[in-house]
């Protein structure tokens, strides 16, 4: 039931950023909305950890900032893999991952 709960959140919070975000673009209705929601949640999941491990000399260098590309890249990656989502440049990539994380924050701590 908690899982279900945190993909409905996420899948909330991925149609709030795509209100406010130039550059993000959801066609095809809730399903749309749960499938990024799912996908990114696997990416996050399996994907992020092991291109952090493969880039921690990158990070160190970078003070953590390369973590801001990886998020980037989870999002264009969610993008090419989900028909009906896209993103329209990097600004919206980097805009779209903080007001996801945002809003799931928030969502998660009132529930």
């Amino acid at each position: 039931m908690g899982l279900i709960i945190r993909i409905l959140i996420s899948a909330v919070a991925v149609y709030v950023a795509s209100l406010f975000i130039p550059g993000i673009s959801v066609t095809g209705g809730v399903s749309t909305y749960l499938v990024v929601a799912i996908v990114l949640g696997l990416l996050n999941a399996f994907i992020k950890p092991i291109l952090t491990i493969l880039t921690i000399p990158i990070t160190i260098i970078t003070l953590g900032l390369f973590l801001i590309v990886i998020n980037v890249l989870m999002v264009y990656l969610a993008a090419y893999l989900v028909p009906g989502f896209s993103v329209s440049g990097i600004i919206a990539a980097l805009l779209f991952s903080i007001v996801v994380s945002i809003v799931t924050s928030l969502i998660d701590a009132v529930v």
